[in-house]
């Protein structure tokens, strides 16, 4: 018996001594190569925007934000004894590796039904810092598909990892302090919306220094330690308050907080930052970074600020506007969808809302990348087409049946929405009812090429239709493309590009790399025919399709329009102040119900501008009130020939009678 406990008691003690030998060697090969302290604070592969807003407050955060390095001892201490009470509470005490932790999280899993070290890992904040150095494992982009999965096999467990996690820590501990451990800790860790350590996160949830935090902000930060994006409180505040709380009655277990600041912190949750509880203006941020330079943008590798020209007052107008019209106009359960933007009359845009927040709504943008048919919308250009080759908006034009034989389609009957005729009136009226019959015969007058080359001009950009349903919007346009175009007739008919960047920069410079791009270009139409349109446009508010986007004594200008089954609803007008357009349709093209451009489009167009306005004086709108045309004589043609460049008349009176109704035939 005595022979077989020393054989025992050989084998164990030599088993332990290699083992040890072999940790040891294990340790030794990680600590020659475990870098310095300063070498391991920001491992970012790609760095950040920070996009600033008119006002040159910051609104808007794009890749991983990095806020620069702490240590314990600039970090907030209710931040530091927040994440020890949470993350290890021993962390001070153990050598990098708590045989007590383990064994208690092997208990746990295999109790919940999970193998021993999945889930619940029992690691130190030194082995939680191993993970993230990755156990000395650089990214290689041919070996991970993207850095997504890099992090996620750092961060995965399972028995190989956590004996190769071991020997890692404690070389760790033998190579760096306890405050050096955690500086690594602290500015590595991910906590949520692109935010890389603690700095990072605390200017991104609650716009201040790690230096400063409450109770109940660190105890916010350290629960977020635990799943970032599950409980980022920008994503459910509730949840991230209710992990918060949890924390908080660690800190006061283990002694961090007393009784009276627990209960306080408890009594007054952490509030997120203004412009993070907006959370404003995340599809204007979109397209500006779809507007920039990838390589200072999506795929930045350097820390780059953005100056845009996003009025977070205007913003936070268009974002009321739509719900409160919504929720007042609309059935519950409703999934119609809706645009905004409002711009300068330069092209500046300030304000823009991709679509209303739902289940099923992604992240598409609807006011830049939804390609939608016009209608009537586009009518101005058909109009502006004719004013600037000399017509006035006191012209006579007849709203009588018409029949087009086109080729390659047959015969072609466009009619009024009212389904009635007005006969012989002047073209401000047609424009002010949106009377389809007349905008064809204007624009087959002056010719189909003209009203194409009008629309380019403004920056339609699409395919513009070949056939005379050009002039009833039958082309497809995006919201920013035709909110822009009618910044051009407010501007006195210049071009516009609408731009969102004031100017780029990398952080720390003061020289910008980039700036403005977009702005107002060369002249589309003359002066007088943008003003002479404008007032054809106010008319179609005071007394036409658009009397609902009324503001009492401020002089508005603006058009509806209605695709064809009432599958787009547009309305798009102007103050002296600002361009406002809006978009409501379904993202499958279902048909609206009771719907029209002159109805909740105007509604929510009035109650943006409402609030746009709010404040400002009233500043008259730049137009010309035309003289007054007789009327023409019964029987005659009432729509003239263009004044200049339109073909010579022919002889045959059959065929002048044609030429006037068709123009230069195209």
């Amino acid at each position: 018996m005595h022979f077989v406990l020393r054989l025992i008691w050989s084998f164990f003690w030599r088993t332990v001594a290699v083992g040890a030998t072999v940790l040891g060697c294990a340790v030794l090969y990680f600590y020659v190569q475990l870098p310095p302290v300063s070498a391991l604070i920001d491992a970012r592969a790609r760095g950040s925007v920070t996009m600033l807003d008119a006002n040159d407050q910051v609104f808007a955060w794009r890749g991983e934000t990095f806020g620069g390095q702490v240590t314990p001892q600039t970090v907030s201490p209710n931040l530091l004894h927040a994440v020890i009470a949470t993350e290890d509470k021993r962390f001070y005490r153990h050598f990098g590796i708590s045989p007590r932790g383990i064994i208690s999280a092997v208990a746990i899993n295999l109790r919940a039904g999970r193998g021993a070290f999945e889930g619940n890992g029992g690691s130190t904040i030194t082995q939680q810092t191993a993970k993230l150095l990755c156990l000395g494992v650089d990214y290689d982009p041919t070996q991970w598909k993207s850095e997504s999965a890099y992090e996620d096999d750092c961060r995965s467990g399972g028995l190989r990892r956590k004996i190769k996690e071991v020997p890692y820590a404690l070389a760790m501990e033998a190579k760096y302090s306890k405050d050096e451990i955690l500086t690594i800790y602290f500015n590595r860790a991910y906590l949520g919306a692109g935010s890389r350590g603690f700095e990072a996160a605390s200017q991104r949830y609650f716009g201040k220094s790690a230096a400063n935090l409450s109770p109940s902000e660190s105890a916010m930060l350290a629960g977020l330690l635990k799943a970032p994006s599950k409980y980022a409180p920008t994503n459910n505040l509730q949840r991230a308050r209710d992990r918060a709380a949890v924390i908080i009655a660690l800190m006061l277990e283990q002694g961090y907080l007393t009784k009276a600041e627990a209960d306080d912190a408890l009594a007054h949750p952490a509030e997120l930052s203004q412009a993070a509880a907006r959370n404003a203006g995340g599809a204007f941020a979109d397209w500006v970074m779809e507007s920039t330079p990838a390589y200072l943008g999506n795929t930045t590798t350097e820390d780059v600020i953005i100056k845009t020209t996003l009025d977070p007052r205007l913003q936070k107008a268009a974002e009321d506007a739509l719900t409160a019209v919504f929720t007042l106009k609309l059935k519950d359960g409703s999934n119609a969808q809706a645009a905004i933007v409002v711009m300068s009359a330069d092209g500046a845009v300030r304000a823009m809302v991709g679509g209303r927040d739902l289940p099923q709504a992604g992240s598409f943008n609807r006011a830049t990348q939804a390609l939608r048919q016009t209608g009537s919308s586009f009518k101005p250009f058909v109009y502006a087409s004719a004013l600037n080759i000399g017509w006035s908006p006191m012209d006579y034009v007849e709203d009588s049946p018409l029949t087009l034989n086109i080729p390659g389609s047959g015969p072609w009957t466009p009619s009024n929405y009212d389904n009635e005729f007005k006969g012989v009136i002047p073209i401000y009226q047609a424009m002010q009812e949106s009377r389809n019959i007349p905008a064809v015969k204007i624009a087959m007058a002056v010719g189909l090429d003209t009203v194409r080359t009008t629309a380019r001009g403004f920056g339609i950009s699409g395919d513009l239709a070949a056939g005379p349903a050009l002039a009833l919007g039958a082309s497809e346009a995006t919201l920013l493309q035709m909110t822009g175009a009618y910044a051009g007739i407010l501007n006195g008919g210049s071009a516009v590009a609408p731009f969102g960047l004031r100017d780029l920069s990398l952080k720390g410079e003061e020289t910008p790399l980039i700036g403005q791009v977009g702005g107002m270009g060369e002249r589309v139409i003359s002066d007088i025919a943008a003003k002479e349109l404008t007032w054809m446009m106010t008319q179609v508010v005071q007394n036409g399709t658009g009397q609902r986007a009324q503001l009492g004594d401020r002089p508005v200008a603006g058009k509806t329009g209605t695709t064809s089954e009432a599958r787009d609803a547009w309305f798009i007008g102007f103050t002296a102040d600002y361009v406002t357009g809006v978009w409501m349709g379904y993202d499958n093209n279902t048909p609206l119900s009771g719907v029209t451009g002159g109805g909740i489009p105007a509604e929510i167009w009035h109650e943006v501008m409402m609030r746009v306005e709010d404040g400002l004086p009233i500043t008259p709108l730049p137009l010309i009130v035309p003289e007054p045309r007789l009327r023409p004589a019964p029987g005659t043609d009432p729509t003239p020939l263009p004044p200049q460049g339109g073909q010579p008349e022919t002889s045959d009176p059959f065929m002048s009678v044609l030429q006037r109704l068709l123009g230069d035939g195209t």
